[in-house]
């Protein structure tokens, strides 16, 4: 069966979204100022909603999930038409079809936001929708922009079973079955090292005028949320992600991450705080083991000499890196690390293997 969903020209809701610009303004001023964090009594939960210790923020006791409860969410990433997101893509739903029914996974149904517009070759290997990009132009050259944007079209258009949604991204692989980690009100989400709210207070006061320890470390991926909390937020996120663009101080301080800034300052504008879980993902090199975690994030190059030592920012005799690979799928069966690199970096390019091995016509792009 066809995974084929086009959605119809969504400009009519792009004109709405944009008109909340006014609105944005008055709302900065209006909105409530909460400590939303002064929450009471605080209960720890493991990575099967059982009862154990949270890495960072912990869950409070009135919001915990019954230990047998399974609460399903709908796997979504938003991909453009490119050869480098492509194979990325096959790779991650391969990776989705092999956990989804094992024990411990809640992973409900999956779609690939395609927000090139047209509909490409993977239809009818990849469950998509396809929306709209931006205006040409507006994106000034940072892809990034679309993704809001076409949450905010798949939202209103989409007809979505499961009452959460996972937020992830091509270069993301599951490497156990995942569970839902996020309970009712509270999304789950990883917190990135790179994104510091509390170092750009200045900057952060521009769009948002609650406490900026308000603010989570995070971005829009990997996050799991209820949808109807989404359906709140992405609009918001789309309108402070075009605002930050067009500031240039904000443009120039966050770079290729403002967009993750635009969803953790849209989520605080709502009131929404994630429940911060270090476990939800791992990065390699930097992470070396895959201990508990759940996804491989694999955005970094891995360089290593036949020692096994890391060489990062220089080309190592050994190499991994997504963006060797721009105009095309790399090669199956490609070679191992050398003795000594870490477990992460090994099980990554396993499981890169794996999948290639197994994706029919894998050369196509």
């Amino acid at each position: 069966m066809s995974g084929r969903k086009t959605m119809g020209r969504a400009s009519p809701i792009l004109l709405i979204i944009l008109s909340l610009g006014v609105f944005f303004a008055t709302y900065n001023l209006l909105t409530m100022i909460f400590d939303h964090r002064s929450l009471g009594k605080w209960a720890p939960v493991d990575t099967d909603g059982a009862l154990s210790f949270d890495p960072i923020i912990e869950m409070p006791e009135n919001v915990r999930k019954p230990k047998n409860a399974k609460l399903l969410f709908h796997v979504a990433l938003t991909a453009t038409d490119a050869p480098y997101n492509k194979w990325q893509c096959r790779i991650m739903y391969f990776w989705y079809k092999k956990q989804k029914d094992l024990p411990r996974s809640e992973m409900g149904g999956f779609t690939r936001i395609l927000h090139s517009g047209n509909p490409d070759n993977l239809m009818d290997e990849i469950p998509t929708v396809v929306v709209d990009p931006l205006p040409a132009g507006m994106d000034r050259g940072y892809i990034v922009l679309n993704r809001p944007w076409a949450f905010v079209q798949w939202l209103e258009k989409a007809t979505i079973e499961e009452e959460y949604i996972l937020m992830a991204e091509p270069d993301h692989i599951f490497v156990k079955p995942l569970p839902n980690l996020g309970h009712g009100g509270y999304p789950a989400a990883f917190p990135f090292f790179y994104i510091k709210p509390d170092q750009h207070e200045k900057i952060i006061r521009k769009f948002y005028p609650g406490p900026v320890k308000n603010v989570d470390p995070i971005g829009n991926s990997p996050v799991i949320i209820k949808k109807d909390l989404l359906e709140k937020i992405a609009p918001t996120w789309m309108n402070v992600s075009l605002r930050m663009k067009d500031d240039p101080e904000t443009d120039k301080t966050f770079g290729w991450v403002l967009e993750m800034y635009g969803y953790a300052v849209a989520s605080a504008l709502h009131g929404v705080q994630h429940i911060l879980r270090k476990d939800f993902m791992l990065q390699p090199p930097w992470d070396l083991e895959i201990g508990k975690k759940f996804i491989i994030h694999y955005t970094y190059g891995c360089d290593y000499n036949l020692k096994g030592e890391l060489t990062y920012g220089k080309i190592g005799e050994w190499r991994f890196d997504k963006r060797s690979h721009l105009r095309g799928p790399p090669p199956r069966n490609l070679s191992l690390p050398p003795p000594g690199v870490p477990e992460s970096v090994v099980t990554l390019v396993k499981m890169v293997n794996e999948a290639t091995a197994n994706i029919p016509n894998w050369d196509t792009q």
